[in-house]
């Protein structure tokens, strides 16, 4: 595939991430075919300039690329396979490009239907949150044959800053599970950390000013800052409307513990990490962004606080 010239794009899944996404590809000269079950995804796709169509598998008709960004890995799967699926659709040798963060297991059986129908296939899951799919800043990590990725880049350019290949089938997903790992964990420590130099007397400001700048330094601190008025970009300006939900944290976080219990990997940080966000993304934190897990830190402090007062009265 030429890098220059226009592709017929189908595109399942046109939510907060991959509606942006799409519009994207559209406006880089692309045809995009696209399907969503929301009726207000589709409205604003149009509004986009995608051309919107009735099914999964019309999306998938007579093109040169299929992306989908989907919830689940079962729905991926379904949506590959199920009746009506987009494998069955494609013309032969369709290069299929899943986008959706889902286990391992399943994108290799992703990849491996798309080959049983005669397909090339691609898992190449995403980090940069929705900020990062408007702008077309996402990263995106790959994993899939060599050439099915060349073939890839004319369009994940578009639609991403760094596009990393990974390695073969499924290697996109385990480099997204481990990296979000890190980011769940890394968001936790800097809140705890935030909320330890507010019981110290140690304004925002001032900690962030050293952290920042020093061996404390990481993505959760100097481009995510959990609390307001320090980084401009992070959601806490914007009372922790969600730029990565922590729905979808607690889902990420939840993948890599599995996969760390089922390889006999330690990973007592991350399994704990999990934990924390399924029971914030459950309760205080649904419909929040991923950041105001502060709030939870704080809430737990309080509580810790108000039992160490009615244990010491006598």
């Amino acid at each position: 595939m030429s890098d220059n010239s226009p592709l017929r794009i189908g595109f399942t899944g046109l939510g907060h991430m991959g509606g942006p996404m799409a519009a994207n590809l559209v406006r880089a000269g692309h045809t995009v075919l696209g399907f969503d079950l929301v009726p207000a995804a589709l409205e604003q796709a149009e509004a986009d300039g995608v051309t919107v169509v009735a099914s999964a598998a019309e999306s998938a008709t007579d093109v040169d690329i299929v992306v989908t960004m989907l919830p689940s890995g079962r729905q991926v799967l379904e949506c590959y396979t199920g009746e009506g699926g987009l494998l069955a659709a494609a013309k032969p040798g369709t290069l299929f490009i899943d986008s959706s963060t889902v286990d391992v297991a399943d994108a290799r059986a992703a990849h491996e239907a798309a080959a049983a129908a005669g397909h090339r296939s691609l898992d190449a899951p995403v980090s940069g949150g929705v900020a990062g799919a408007a702008g077309g800043t996402l990263t995106f990590m790959v994993g899939g044959s060599e050439e099915a990725f060349s073939d890839a880049r004319a369009v994940l350019d578009v639609m991403g800053g760094k596009v990393v290949h990974c390695g073969d089938a499924g290697s996109g997903q385990a480099a997204k599970i481990c990296n979000n790992m890190i980011l769940g964990i890394s968001m936790i420590a800097v809140s705890e950390a935030f909320v330890l130099g507010e019981e110290l007397g140690l304004s925002h400001q001032a900690l962030f000013d050293v952290a920042s700048t020093a061996s404390g330094q990481c993505w959760s601190l100097t481009s995510y800052c959990p609390v307001p008025e320090l980084v401009p970009a992070s959601p806490a300006n914007r009372d922790y409307q969600p730029g990565f939900a922590a729905a979808l944290m607690a889902k990420d976080l939840g993948l890599a513990a599995s996969a760390a219990q089922a390889g006999g990997v330690a990973a007592d940080l991350g399994r704990r990490a999990a934990e924390v966000y399924a029971a914030f993304a459950e309760g205080s934190g649904a419909g929040k962004d991923f950041s105001a897990i502060i709030h939870e830190v704080r809430a737990g402090s309080a509580d810790r606080t108000g039992e160490e007062k009615d244990q010491s009265k006598p």
